[in-house]
């Protein structure tokens, strides 16, 4: 079985609630692979199941061959795991923090060294090698923990919501990284709530409520599921604008992106009359309206709703 990962209707139940609802999924390593879903959709539970941490309810499941009930504590040595909220000493140095990392993966003092030198030339850290980590901006930090994950070599590295809270300039060095690692053969298995950086992904898995609702490309998704015409709208209330077009005739759906809306419109004469012709109505001012392409967001908008997908 020449996969990364494999679930097989893999289940995990909390008492009477089901996290994870008979997934089942196949990452071929190498394979930048993006896991999205709206808040307590199964992402974190799904990941937890795969680096060993959690046993599933039913199902199989195996991580580079490694069965995740039976070998869960080979797949905790071979993984490489980081999070938003990850781990490093404050109060030890660049260098001393991966030094500390690489003896918990087992590496000897040479090896360690070696690995450090090579990971600090991945991450572009070298010339903050002595820096306290403390003092590290939010994206150098996020670097670090970075490499202290990749120290002993994973075959595979699971990243949940690795970029959360940081500039976009900072999260699209992070993917410079990722893609480095992809070149190289390392399966990244990634969560993410930004649509924008979902795009980077090889493929794409959408879950909502345990269920694995979508999976494909970025633009096998979109053009899977997001039939009709998207049109950006510019109106001073987006809120009220997406209550007055939301349920219209020929709508299929409205949502507000950031201060603008994004309308899906079926086969329709004239939509961009149609829709005006509704805010003016409204009494509703129109700054603009464009038909623009297809986003994941409409992906996810059209799936899963207005849900939010952070955590």
């Amino acid at each position: 079985m020449n996969h990364a990962v494999y679930l097989k209707d893999v289940v995990k139940r909390f008492g009477d609630f089901i996290a994870v609802d008979h997934i089942s999924l196949e990452v071929s390593k190498g394979e930048i692979f993006g896991f999205l879903g709206p808040n307590g959709a199964g992402k974190s539970t799904t990941i937890r199941m795969l680096c060993g941490l959690l046993r599933p309810t039913s199902g199989e499941g195996r991580v580079h061959g490694l069965d995740i009930v039976t070998q869960s504590e080979e797949i905790k040595a071979r993984l490489g795991y980081m999070s938003q909220r990850f781990s490093l000493y404050s109060d030890l140095r660049v260098e001393e923090n991966m030094h500390f990392f690489g003896g918990i993966y087992g590496l000897d003092s040479s090896a360690c060294e070696k690995r450090t030198e090579e990971v600090l030339g991945l991450i572009g850290l070298t010339d903050r090698r002595h820096s306290m980590t403390r003092d590290l901006p939010g994206g150098i930090k996020q670097r670090l923990a970075l490499g202290c994950a990749l120290l002993h070599k994973p075959p595979i590295i699971f990243l949940d919501e690795p970029t959360s809270g940081v500039d976009p300039g900072t999260r699209r060095n992070f993917w410079d990284i990722i893609y480095a690692l992809a070149d190289e053969g390392v399966t990244v298995f990634v969560t993410t709530h930004y649509m924008e950086e979902a795009e980077y992904c090889n493929r794409i898995a959408l879950i909502d409520q345990g269920k694995l609702i979508a999976l494909g490309s970025p633009e096998e998704l979109k053009r899977k599921h997001l039939t009709g015409i998207i049109f950006e709208v510019e109106t001073e209330d987006a809120l009220k604008g997406v209550e007055v077009l939301d349920g219209g005739e020929d709508i299929l759906d409205a949502a507000v992106f950031g201060r603008l809306i994004h309308v899906r419109i079926g086969n329709t004469a004239e939509p961009e009359a149609s829709l005006r012709g509704r805010l003016s109505a409204a009494g509703l001012p129109i700054g603009g309206i464009r038909r623009i392409e297809p986003t994941l967001e409409d992906v996810f908008v059209a799936l899963v709703g207005r849900k939010t997908l952070s955590g």
